[in-house]
């Protein structure tokens, strides 16, 4: 429970800038730390959210930085290390 009270206080912050991929709707961090009752899967066994217009911040976001991914096996966001990113371009 305390996991999932952190994860949704922090859903409020921005998503980290080095997140990089999309949802590839495995449903894995729709079952953190119980199956959401809104999860559902198609045919091909693709998930997706009967209240997706109306889910949460935390669901929005997740995962919102590189600590929170607890399912980094699956999940399709990824975060490149931070000396990896372009730094901005000074003004003229």
């Amino acid at each position: 429970m305390k996991n999932k009270l952190k994860r949704f206080a922090t859903s409020f912050l921005p998503v980290a800038e080095n997140r990089r991929g999309e949802c590839i709707r495995c449903g894995e961090c729709c079952k953190l730390p119980y199956p959401c009752p809104f999860l559902r899967y198609d045919e091909q066994g693709l998930s997706s959210c009967a209240v997706y217009r109306f889910r949460p911040p935390s669901c929005r976001k997740y995962p919102r930085t590189a600590d929170e991914n607890v399912t980094p096996a699956t999940c399709g966001f990824y975060f490149v290390p931070l000396t990896e990113l372009i730094p901005a371009k000074e003004p003229i």
